[in-house]
């Protein structure tokens, strides 16, 4: 039975990522059919300074976007009333100098371009998170009294909400780790760290709630590198299987019984691709044509063996310009290397609502860390997988502001990117965009459901249907970044130019662990302004 959900406007229109990205640009004259006037894009500053750097950037169902830096970093842009052992803060001269004093994070209301101070109580310099299917940003660790720390973000539209520290503690301490939404109900997986060789899930999973060792993140670790297999790349493939990339090797992971079940070849080429090498990796998007069941990953950037130690010395190496793709199904898996326009590291990789990836963000020499790097890229690339190999980047318009270490990049509602934040530059950047009411629908797993929209002519031959899953950002990885291309049928004209289509929810949470997607409509490759759907057990 098809679930009717309201409808929501698609004026195709000139979508250009003011402040950060043009990736297609039609005027709304000619939005059906017809030849794009280009892909070069257009960069527009419009806050001038947040008053927080953006370390770390997640984009709420409210359509507001939580940036958060470390609470370590001294005093930020923004006076709080009271410290959090409730000593006085505004108007004593205390409070210009005691970290304790100000907000390390802000909540930016997109439509408004403006930004309200948070509290957070403990340290969340390098931490993790995943949003949870109601929505909540769930928050882990951090360094010095945030190590252990559980943290959470639920949105609201009063907006009086803040963060909330948990009662309960991580089993070890977890600094630059990675975290990844799992098909079962809201439970999450939070993997590795400085000098830690394990996992736990949040919620616990035994009354004992130990961590699980893996050896696959002892034997990546680069000691003198200062890892290498930091901030590990984790995707869930359609089997319910983790992928987990580090350094420069991977393996398929059975989470469950604490099992490898493959290992993959090691992608080609030398240096590495993790922190403080710091390159970045997407699953491409998952397609209906093959029931989600071909999963690919793609890994790009990153710094040149020894790059970390060299740039301690101020010898900043050259980065990485190669890219690998690899089907992590089936049974014959190898890297098909491709290069870049140059090279890269600490570059943000995105999912576009058009299915391809934006590469954003970052340097050409040198690694993550404080001065670390070098010469910033400040032109963005775009890559169209389904090219030809050989054809499929471009390169966009520059930017004047370099986005290095603890720079993030999000897509939003409309198709734009928000991009903001880089140290030591105490400069973020947002971007301001005009929603269209948004209506926060339910659909069950494998149900259909029907989308209406208005298009005001006859739609091209090809009209497609994505959902996106809206990420964690930090430290150039996008934690459960995921797209699925979903199949549609009975595209059925109303009236006044308003169209209607039955859609297929995704099958299982395997393939979509439940929460809340942007979901996008396609009209010959142009996207619309995304609406919030929620994929939920039933």
């Amino acid at each position: 039975m098809a679930v009717q959900k309201p409808f929501f406007p698609l004026l195709f229109k000139c979508l250009l990522t003011t402040c950060y990205l043009l990736v297609q640009c039609f005027g709304s004259s000619n939005a059906v059919g017809g030849v794009g006037q280009g892909k070069l894009g257009k960069w527009q500053l419009l806050l001038n300074n947040t008053g927080v750097v953006a370390m770390h950037m997640a984009l709420t169902l409210q359509n507001t976007v939580l940036i958060f830096d470390q609470t370590s970093s001294g005093p930020s842009g923004y006076t709080l009333h009271r410290s959090s052992d409730g000593r006085r803060c505004l108007g004593l001269p205390r409070s210009m100098t005691d970290p304790d004093c100000s907000a390390h994070s802000v909540e930016y209301h997109i439509g408004r371009n403006s930004v309200r101070p948070l509290r957070l109580q403990t340290d969340t310099w390098c931490s993790s998170g995943s949003i949870l299917s109601d929505g909540t940003l769930l928050q882990t660790g951090g360094y010095g009294d945030g190590y252990r720390r559980i943290r959470y973000f639920k949105p609201c539209s009063d907006r009086r909400c803040d963060w909330n520290e948990s009662s309960d503690s991580l089993m070890d301490n977890r600094w630059y780790a990675s975290n990844m939404l799992l098909p079962e109900n809201d439970s999450t997986i939070v993997m590795g760290g400085l000098r830690t060789y394990t996992y736990e899930f949040i919620p616990k999973r035994s009354s004992s709630g130990r961590s699980f060792y893996l050896p696959f993140l002892h034997q990546t670790n680069d000691r003198d590198q200062h890892g290498n297999n930091l901030y590990p790349f984790l995707h869930l493939s359609a089997d319910g299987n983790l992928f987990i990339f580090a350094n420069r090797d991977s393996i398929l992971f059975n989470y469950k019984n604490n099992t490898v079940l493959k290992t993959f070849p090691r992608i080609p080429g030398s240096g590495s691709r993790n922190y403080p090498s710091s390159g970045s990796s997407v699953i491409l998007p998952l397609d209906y044509t093959n029931r989600y069941q071909k999963v690919e990953v793609m890994v790009c950037g990153g710094s040149t063996t020894g790059a970390y130690r060299a740039a301690r010395r101020r010898n900043f190496l050259t980065g990485l310009s190669s890219c690998g793709r690899m089907v992590i199904t089936g049974k014959i898996h190898r890297w098909k290397m491709e290069e870049m326009p140059g090279p890269r590291l600490l570059n943000d990789m995105l999912i576009l609502p058009t299915g391809q990836i934006l590469i954003i963000n970052g340097a050409k020499e040198g690694s993550a860390g404080w001065n670390n790097a070098a010469s910033p890229s400040l032109q963005p690339y775009l890559y169209e997988p389904t090219k030809p190999s050989g054809k499929r980047f471009s390169v966009l318009s520059s930017t004047n502001i370099p986005r290095m270490y603890h720079s993030s990049a999000i897509l939003l509602p409309d198709g734009r990117v928000l991009v903001a934040g880089s140290n030591p530059n105490n400069r973020p950047q947002n971007v301001s965009v005009q929603y269209a009411k948004h209506g926060l629908n339910v659909v069950p797993y494998n149900e259909d459901f029907t989308v209406t929209f208005f298009l005001g002519r006859r739609p091209n031959n090809l009209v497609e249907f994505n959902v996106y899953s809206p990420p964690f950002a930090t430290h150039a990885f996008s934690m459960n970044q995921r797209m699925l291309k979903l199949r549609s049928t009975g595209l059925v004209r109303e009236n006044n130019g308003w169209f209607s289509a039955v859609v297929k929810a995704p099958p299982t949470p395997t393939v979509a662990p439940s929460g809340y997607y942007m979901l996008t409509v396609l009209n010959g490759g142009i996207p619309s302004t995304s609406t919030w759907v929620n994929f939920i057990h039933t």
